[in-house]
């Protein structure tokens, strides 16, 4: 329930925060997209930086507190960006939107926590599902009331945020038990020192690494694909809306239908790779697409994707304790700041030259074409790390048991056994 009502705030701001900036700029498309991925790239550093504060926060404090008080600040955040009178208002709220968001590193420890290893890919795939539902009804509802004006979805989506934050103060039961928080120090909160948890196994770090990749390839999607589209076939803030909605449908049908039985029945090494061949199929579809009917089709081509992260999130909670869920899904919203700092001046620089009458070739979907390459590194990276593991364990977090020994269960890529060790 948290994680839909922060996500319905968020995205009734998708299609309306690029077209707002267009206002500014005087409505010049490709200022309105360099300024939107800077706008981005800034959300991305405070990612970077504040997601392991919160998630360290979250394991010595609890998951609740921080949930509460980040909706509290995404609400405030929101009411800032409605009565941005100019640029600058608008970039103070960016910031205080990436701080306050890093609080879905404690919403995925929160799922860690009261989920076991055996069915955490099942878990996050709800998660996923949870995300589709905001990203359904916020970005149609966006579009829907943006036709009263710009400012009035930021005013929708700080009022779901004050509702989560009021959700979480007086119903979300706390998650993490006192006898499993950890002491917070500032060398694992940094975010170099959250990355360091990666380090700590090869496959942890090798499973890191693919995220990294296709995190950076998907940040092409929220940094153009407004100013894209709108470009490249006239959409506005209604048509974006609406058709980032059917995204978040077919994400639900995905992480609802699709997830648990297909990682049952294949497991997770054959759902990362045809997920993410399908999210490139997608890319390429967009970056070719001349009118709507291709562009929607390319949303369809798109939805497998959603059996790419439940499968890696499942995995990399098996390798760290029940103390470090919160750390590494801080480790995780590290990487994805990361590349929110990389990815949207990466893109939007790409489109504002691409579409230049002076460039050598005008090749609006120039940007989508290199996302597709980087979504092709992460399959390179999956298949390499799954077929030199084929043979070694994954082995779940250690359970203390009362005989003094340690139980753990070890899963192979692709298939399931159970030992015991001392």
């Amino acid at each position: 329930m948290t994680i839909i009502l922060d996500t319905l705030g968020f995205g009734i701001t998708i299609p309306t925060l690029p077209l707002l900036i267009k206002q500014f700029t005087g409505g010049d498309s490709a200022a309105a997209g360099a300024i939107n991925g800077l706008f981005l790239t800034i959300f991305g550093l405070m990612q970077f930086l504040f997601a392991p504060v919160l998630g360290a926060l979250s394991d010595r404090y609890g998951r609740r507190p921080v949930l509460i008080l980040s909706g509290f600040g995404l609400g405030v955040d929101y009411i800032i960006m409605a009565l941005a009178p100019n640029l600058a208002w608008l970039f103070v709220g960016r910031i205080l939107s990436g701080i306050t968001s890093s609080s879905f590193a404690a919403a995925g420890a929160y799922v860690a926590d009261v989920t076991p290893p055996e069915r955490r890919a099942a878990a996050f795939g709800m998660v996923g599902a949870a995300w589709g539902i905001g990203f359904i009804i916020g970005p149609a509802f966006g579009g829907l009331v943006a036709l009263l004006g710009p400012r009035y979805p930021f005013w929708a989506a700080a009022a779901f945020s004050l509702t989560s934050a009021s959700y979480g103060l007086l119903l979300l039961p706390e998650s993490l038990s006192l006898k499993n928080r950890e002491r917070f120090r500032w060398r694992k909160a940094n975010p170099l020192g959250s990355l360091v948890l990666l380090r700590s196994n090869p496959q942890l770090f090798s499973l890191g690494a693919v995220i990294f990749v296709q995190y950076l390839a998907f940040q092409v999607l929220p940094s153009i694909f407004t100013i894209y589209a709108n470009y490249r076939i006239g959409w506005g803030i209604t048509e974006v809306g609406l058709s980032l909605g059917l995204v978040g449908a077919l994400s639900i049908t995905v992480q609802v239908l699709v997830v648990k039985r297909f990682i049952e029945r294949y497991g997770e090494r054959i759902a990362m790779i045809v997920g993410i061949l399908f999210g490139t199929a997608a890319l390429l579809v967009w970056g070719l697409a001349s009118n709507w009917i291709i562009f929607v089709v390319a949303i369809f081509v798109f939805a497998p994707i959603g059996l790419v992260q439940p499968a890696l999130q499942s995995l990399m909670t098996r390798f760290v304790s029940p103390s470090q869920q919160g750390q590494l899904q801080g480790a995780n919203a590290s990487i994805n700041g990361v590349t929110a700092v990389i990815g949207p001046v990466l893109y939007g620089v790409l489109f504002a030259a691409s579409i230049q009458p002076s460039a050598p070739l005008v090749l609006p979907g120039l940007a989508f074409f290199l996302a597709a390459l980087l979504m092709l590194g992460s399959v390179a990276l999956a298949v390499r790390l799954t077929t030199a593991r084929a043979g070694s364990p994954i082995p779940s977090a250690p359970t203390p048991i009362p005989d003094g020994h340690v139980s753990v269960t070890a899963t192979t890529i692709g298939s399931e056994e159970t030992a015991e060790e001392p």
